[in-house]
């Protein structure tokens, strides 16, 4: 299954302009009291750091909340989206107003760390796994994400090389444990999804046991998660299906058994800490130059 979300360069740029309007006006209101204390007319040029290794991602966002304050700051990036770095390296340095850097400053450096995180996250399970012959599954991002930031976290999971799963539950069907309960069963639940699979882009159906996986492909699923098995019970489940539906695996996936699990042959592995338990990545930001 390949992605299916516009993030082409124009998206990224309209999502990243709504994501820091939002954001601008939460932080800053009516105005920014202390950047108020700096004469207007005064420039300075500071550099962006990142203090400690990281997968860039967010310069959409950092660039828009500079310069939707200054349209005419200058920035200049020395590490490229998507690109890593190194503690203690330049990132980018940006030249414009003072007081609209100062006031833009955390709202840039929120994005930055935040998508950086996600993307260096996605990163480490995505190259890990490229150490296992033969290796065809893709690290799949989930909905675990932070409210009103989704497009951006998803955005920042291809840019680590991972891949998206649905964007919400419009777009797709995903039937799990309560839906099959409430639906009558597997087969059941499968005849009623044939019903309204023309609305979404893919129907998958979560399983907790071979004899569950086996029902399933009898009903005609074609798309199937594997919820919470053990690799012995991964094992058998890539050979009984034997190519007949895509199989994602799904719970308690961390990067020391990644690799075993990508061994058995499944087609993708869902990972729910990719976006909602990432840890910031430190980034500063500081003036290097006052021109008078």
């Amino acid at each position: 299954m390949t992605d299916y979300f516009d993030f082409s360069p124009e998206s990224v740029a309209a999502l990243a302009q709504a994501d820091v309007t939002r954001a601008l006006q939460e932080d800053v209101g009516v105005a920014d009291l202390t950047a108020g204390l700096v004469d207007p007319a005064r420039r300075a040029r500071a550099v962006v750091v990142a203090r400690e290794p990281t997968v860039i991602c967010g310069a959409p966002w950092a660039r828009f909340a500079l310069q939707h304050l200054d349209p005419s700051a200058e920035i200049t990036w020395h590490i490229p989206e998507g690109h890593r770095c190194e503690s203690d390296q330049v990132v980018f340095e940006v030249e414009g107003q003072a007081r609209a850097l100062l006031t833009a400053e955390r709202t840039a450096l929120n994005f930055l760390q935040l998508l950086s995180a996600v993307a260096t996250k996605t990163s480490s399970y995505v190259q890990a796994i490229r150490e296992v012959p033969g290796v065809r599954a893709g690290i799949v991002d989930t909905r675990k994400t932070i409210p009103g930031l989704r497009l951006a976290q998803k955005y920042a999971v291809r840019t680590g090389g991972g891949v998206n799963h649905r964007l919400g539950l419009y777009d797709a069907v995903l039937i799990k444990e309560n839906h099959i309960a409430a639906a009558g069963g597997v087969t059941a639940v499968l005849k009623r999804a044939a019903e309204i699979a023309p609305q979404a882009r893919f129907v998958q159906i979560e399983v907790e046991t071979l004899d569950q996986l086996r029902e399933a492909l009898r009903a005609g699923a074609n798309m199937i998660l594997l919820d919470n098995m053990g690799l012995s019970q991964l094992h058998e489940a890539v050979r009984i299906t034997a190519g007949r539906a895509v199989l994602e695996v799904s719970g308690g996936v961390n990067l020391s058994g990644v690799c075993a699990i990508a061994a058995t042959g499944v087609d993708r592995i869902s990972i729910g800490e990719l976006t909602k338990s990432v840890k910031a990545i430190d980034f500063s930001m500081r003036f290097v130059d006052m021109p008078v």
